[in-house]
């Protein structure tokens, strides 16, 4: 209870809890945040407050301590976090103690620090550079803000699942640089620039994701630790005092707890944007209220001028301008209307206390001392508390001070700020939603005034409360006030402003966050993605963001809808071309999603060293690279890919390799980074192969071919030795290896033949002469004749040579061994259906093709004998050819084989070649 009792004796609490963005504003620019100057130890002791740590306290903070305070200090200690946060040791001139004189005479100086207070040469330096460079770029809130994917991924990795509100307190840390860094661009660009329209539109974006991350954090401390609790039973013991009464209620209803940290937390919005209200007032320290009008009314005294003069109040005492119904001077009218609405100001930003000295250093103690009125009355020397006497707390006429407010606020001759005010203190929501222009200030005041129902209804159900309490109107007493009914309200204003800033994302998501309603925001998540209206890059980093830590609390989340924002922020990953963030995204889709959507990301990476680094990266976040990659080649391979046709049905066949082809080459190489895929490497380069050997595309294929490493069937056979087992190598793997080898042997009859054929077709020409030739040029022939001839012998010697290459890499093909070309040996394996068919339909297409050119190469070497003997190869039933021969493959077959046997009748021979018989 010491704790607690400081946080009640302490009217400062709410300075140490400042927030970063208000403390950040202090030292760039005037600001309304009182700076103590008390720098004793004591001084920089901040209470801790664990579940709402985040915002500064509100009217009631001072009086609630929350239950974590008193049996676990902090929430991140239960889930292994460690040490707490820094976000309070920013700058410890902002701590002040509890015995800070209110006449204190530099307390105007300090209200405004200098614009560059707290910051060093090279940081201010730094900014202005950063920001010149930014104004440059053609949408520098873009560019400014660009970092904050790769930041947030970075964060996300440095804590573990135990330390998730630190990794909150960071993600608006970060937002929080990024905020800063964009005012500064905007307040130094020329003004009805297009692109600084932009950046002031991100920037907003980015202030809301802030408090968003600020909410979220405040509000599941305090569920987690609740949840944490629920087995722990809270024993409530009779209480003598408000005070007692109402720390009781925070410490056993969420309700009224987590609305007030929904108060907190919007007073801290307010409490980080009231320099910019400060900038445009101007307060004068001033030892008497009105002076103006004190100056008028001497002189008036003093003087016999009797020309008309202005009435006046005659009276200078508070309720003088209401009972006489006469105004002040009109400068003291101004003066008054000022420091009203900037009283309201810091009211709403929760610094009552800060009020109060405005009050007092603008003369008007009277009005300080009517914002006192709200603290609740605690005795501690009831139960005999000590040796010595303790100071009695809080107001015992509490209760004649509410009436009062509220009768004030309802007083229309006041002015509206005024009302306002006083409406804030006794709950009075009717009066106080007037001033309230914005959707954070309407939220606000629903959930002060429930805060405030809650809280005297607490009271009079413990008998605590005074019979005046029953002047107040009964449907403020009796109000049945939910989290729903506060957004049904808010659903039903007549402020169009707000009506529409309900609608904006950021609200909607803040909505549901308070409902904790997760299901309802998926929905509004799912409805966002599908109507077509492209979402804001940072809002779906948020969406995403924000998954990942309900994710983490282990909450069930809407499976579909969490695959769609993870699949629309990848998306716009892959466009914006953050590589290196996609791999842990993607990690987070279920298995088989995530292997198809990084696959679809690979197919774009074309260089050779960031497909390592993708791969790498890949293997990094958890994902299945092996099949990755086999994916990755699948659906490049099988893209565009028509149906095998036969070849004489495609007379206008174009086998050039165009750059889809070359795309179905180049993806091979994902397979061969890792020499544990060259099994399927082998599979995936045969199964393009067999598609280009169809198409007769036999450049392409021999680059797929080449792409395959030379030793990957020695490698295939070592893993599988290195595995131990005693059986033989996969089916699929066996078949996959003969297959490579089938192809390799078409492939070089191929080359084979079109080298003969190019050496065929181009032999030396013999040279002429003219029959008019002069004996110079006859003996220049006869040295033209000898180079001929020895030109020609080699030649034919070469040419004999690739012939007989030719042909035997050509029977390799037509007599394949174990079975025939393109035939499995090994039938155990998976059945392949689209391979079986292709391994058919190629053994059609290729060996009557491949027979037609070694007969080609015999019946131009004149080996028309053999060229006859190719028959009896087509017909054995040993090699069964004659299956893959069309009828009309056959007969022009036959016809080719008539030609060679009637040269052989020519020469004397029968029509086999045989010598004939007499």
């Amino acid at each position: 209870m010491e704790w607690a009792q400081n946080v009640l004796m302490s009217p400062v609490v709410r300075d140490a809890e400042v927030t970063r963005a208000a403390r950040r504003k202090s030292s760039h620019k005037k600001v309304a945040f009182p700076s103590p100057r008390n720098d004793s130890p004591g001084a920089a002791i901040t209470p801790e407050r664990p579940l709402i740590r985040h915002t500064p306290g509100s009217l009631f903070k001072q009086t609630f301590t929350p239950r974590s305070a008193v049996r676990n200090p902090d929430v991140s200690a239960i889930l292994g976090t460690g040490s707490r946060s820094p976000r309070f040791v920013h700058t410890p001139r902002l701590l002040g103690s509890t015995s800070m004189n209110l006449d204190e005479s530099n307390w105007t100086s300090s209200f405004y620090p200098s614009p560059i207070s707290g910051l060093g040469e090279a940081s201010f330096t730094d900014d202005i550079n950063m920001s010149a460079v930014m104004m440059k770029e053609e949408d520098p809130g873009e560019a400014a803000s660009v970092s904050l994917f790769p930041e947030f991924l970075h964060s996300y990795l440095r804590h573990s699942s135990s330390a998730i509100f630190d990794l909150l307190e960071e993600y608006e840390t970060v937002c929080q640089d990024k905020v800063g860094t964009l005012q500064r661009i905007v307040l130094r660009a020329t003004p009805g620039q297009q692109k600084f329209s932009k950046t002031a539109s991100v920037r907003w974006l980015l202030q809301q994701e802030m408090v968003t991350w600020r909410l979220i954090t405040s509000l599941y401390r305090d569920r987690i630790q609740s949840a944490l609790e629920d087995d722990m039973m809270d024993v409530t013991v009779p209480s003598e005092s408000e005070k007692l009464v109402m720390e009781q209620l925070f410490h056993r209803d969420s309700l009224v707890r987590q609305s007030q940290l929904v108060v907190d937390w919007l007073e801290s919005i307010s409490k980080d944007e009231i320099g910019d209200f400060s900038d445009n007032i101007e307060f004068y320290a001033k030892s008497v209220y009105w002076e103006n009008t004190l100056h008028t009314l001497k002189q008036r005294r003093v003087t016999t001028h009797t020309a008309f003069n202005r009435p006046l109040v005659t009276e200078l005492d508070p309720d003088a301008p209401i009972r006489q119904k006469r105004p002040l001077a009109d400068l003291d009218q101004e003066d008054d209307a000022r420091l009203l609405k900037y009283l309201f100001t810091l009211v709403r930003a929760g610094m009552t206390d800060e009020a109060q000295r405005l009050c007092k250093r603008c003369g008007q103690a009277w009005r300080a001392a009517t914002l006192e009125g709200w603290k609740l009355y605690h005795d501690p020397n009831i139960n005999g508390g000590g040796a010595e006497l303790q100071p009695v707390e809080g107001n015992p006429q509490r209760c004649v001070w509410k009436v009062c407010c509220w009768r004030m606020a309802e007083e229309e001759q006041f002015n509206r700020y005024e009302r306002a005010i006083y409406a804030t203190l006794s709950g009075n929501l009717k009066q106080l939603l007037p001033v309230c222009e914005t959707w954070e200030d309407t939220v606000w005041a629903y959930f002060r005034v429930l805060v405030d129902t809650l809280v005297e209804q607490e009271l009079r159900s413990s008998g605590m409360a005074s019979e005046e309490l029953e002047e107040l109107p009964r449907e403020y007493l009796e109000a049945n006030w939910t989290l729903e009914k506060v957004f049904e309200e808010l659903q039903a204003t007549e402020s169009k402003r707000v009506l529409a800033e309900t609608r904006e994302h950021y609200h909607v998501i803040q909505k549901f966050v308070i409902l904790g309603d997760l299901d309802g925001l998926l929905d509004e998540f799912s409805d966002w993605l599908s109507s077509g209206v492209p979402l804001p890059s940072h809002l779906l980093r948020f969406m995403t963001h924000l998954l990942l830590f309900y994710r983490s609390l282990g909450m069930q989340l809407k499976e579909e809808v969490t695959v769609d924002v993870l699949k629309a922020y990848l998306q716009l990953l892959i466009s914006e071309k953050h590589t290196d963030l996609i791999a842990f995204y993607v990690s987070h889709l279920p298995q088989d999603m995530a292997v198809s959507q990084y696959a679809h990301f690979l197919e774009s990476v074309t260089e050779t060293e960031q497909r390592k680094h993708c791969l790498e990266l890949a293997r990094e976040a958890g994902l299945d690279v092996a099949a990755v990659t086999k994916t990755v080649v699948e659906n490049i391979r099988e893209r565009d890919v028509e149906d095998f046709a036969h070849h004489d049905l495609t007379p206008a066949l174009d086998t050039g390799t165009s750059e889809e082809d070359q795309r179905k080459v180049d993806v091979i190489d994902w397979l061969v980074f890792d020499p544990s895929q060259r099994a399927e490497a082998l599979k995936q380069s045969n199964a393009i192969m067999r598609r280009f050997l169809a198409s007769k595309k036999h450049d392409a294929a021999k680059e797929v071919f080449a792409r395959v490493p030379e030793d990957s069937m020695r490698e295939i056979y070592r893993q599988w030795e290195e595995q131990g087992a005693d059986t033989p190598l996969p089916a699929e793997d066996e078949n996959a290896i003969r297959e490579h080898l089938c192809i390799r042997a078409y492939l070089e009859a191929h080359e084979a033949f079109n080298e003969w054929f190019k050496n065929m077709n181009s032999p030396p020409q013999k040279p002429t002469l003219s029959s008019q030739a002069k004996f110079t040029e006859k003996v220049a022939h006869e040295l033209k004749e000898k180079e001929y001839k020895i030109e020609y012998d080699n030649w034919k010697s070469r040419l004999e040579a690739l012939t007989d290459d030719v042909k035997e890499r050509i029977y390799n093909v037509l007599l394949f061994v174990d079975g025939g070309w393109m035939v499995d040996v090994r039938e155990d394996g998976e059945e392949d259906p689209e391979r079986t068919h292709q391994m058919a339909m190629l053994r059609r297409l290729c060996l009557p093709m491949m027979c037609f050119l070694l007969h080609t190469v015999l019946h131009s070497t004149e080996q028309y004998q053999e060229s006859l003997q190719l028959a009896d190869i087509v017909a054995s039933d040993q090699h069964r050819l004659y299956q893959v021969f069309s009828k009309e493959e056959l007969r022009k077959f036959l016809m080719k084989l008539r030609e060679s046997s009637l040269l052989l009748l020519d020469q004397g021979l029968d029509p086999l070649g045989y010598e004939i018989q007499q």
